[in-house]
């Protein structure tokens, strides 16, 4: 495997959080689509709660338009303009870092105005002109690994980020299709896709996703999060992404992959313990 040319394992800063070789494992999380400025605050409040309590650096996720939902009738979110709005309030009263995805290269600059990072998403993690539109804006870039990509695949994904001069890239693993309607996670692609020299995160929410598994909608395990999130940090992984909500089985977007927020803390504990230990502290 060829990689793109840059020192060993680089660390990114997304706002007040680092991410990578010499950091402590981070938090990326959020509700999957904005519902209402009230209900992204509210989530935001609890995760750096609950973030500060354990000790785990976290990263507000959540986007403003899902624009490939299974069905024509799902709920996309509030739209670039209220959404952007809504994510720039919270990241004001809270001051944490904000995360969203973007669809299309004319979201770059309006998103890159108002958060600290920008999200691949993995349907479109081969989009060149969005990735290199995405380098350009001089944010943190998270890529998601597309479900039909091999590890082998990613650092083409990376060459066109990092030709814009923009190292600032995370890569994320979110499953691997496995037939129809189902994903299989391969941990091996965790030192993998770290050996090519960036920060790699483990998306534990949407690899549990049997995407477009009702006929309607994607269904989902939520009760195996806990146990792929344990594997990928015993593997090595930077950052674990999860999508959270106060009660997933309501929520208008991925309830059945997303984590309960109530359940979380204990979660987050288990998870920093297998972190010292890997570390040896």
């Amino acid at each position: 495997m060829s990689h793109p040319k840059g020192p060993p394992h680089r660390s990114v800063s997304v706002g007040s959080v680092t991410v990578g070789a010499g950091h402590p494992l981070a938090l990326i999380a959020g509700p999957c689509v904005i519902e209402g400025e009230d209900h992204l605050l509210g989530v935001a409040e609890r995760l750096q709660e609950i973030c500060g309590r354990v000790g785990i650096p976290v990263i507000l996720k959540s986007s403003y338009d899902k624009a490939n939902r299974t069905s024509l009738a799902s709920f996309r979110g509030p739209g670039i303009k209220r959404g952007l709005e809504f994510l720039r309030r919270v990241r004001e009263k809270t001051g944490l870092p904000v995360l969203t995805d973007v669809h299309d290269v004319s979201q770059v600059t309006l998103a890159a105005e108002v958060v600290d990072a920008l999200q691949i998403p993995a349907f479109l993690c081969r989009q060149t002109d969005l990735l290199l539109a995405a380098g350009q804006s001089g944010l943190a870039v998270n890529v998601k690994k597309g479900q039909f990509l091999s590890p082998g695949e990613v650092p083409r994904v990376v060459e066109k980020v990092v030709s814009t001069g923009n190292h600032r890239l995370l890569i994320t693993e979110r499953g691997t299709s496995f037939g129809y309607n189902n994903l299989v996670v391969d941990m091996r692609a965790l030192p993998m896709m770290r050996a090519i020299g960036y920060p790699v995160v483990f998306d534990a929410t949407h690899s549990l996703q049997l995407p477009g598994g009702t006929g309607v909608a994607s269904g989902g395990l939520r009760e195996y999060v806990p146990h792929l999130a344990r594997a990928a940090v015993a593997a090595g992984c930077d950052a674990i992404f999860m999508e959270v909500h106060p009660d997933p089985d309501r929520a208008p977007s991925d309830g059945a992959t997303m984590w309960p927020l109530g359940e979380l803390e204990v979660l987050l504990q288990s998870l920093l313990r297998i972190s010292a230990a890997l570390r040896g502290a």
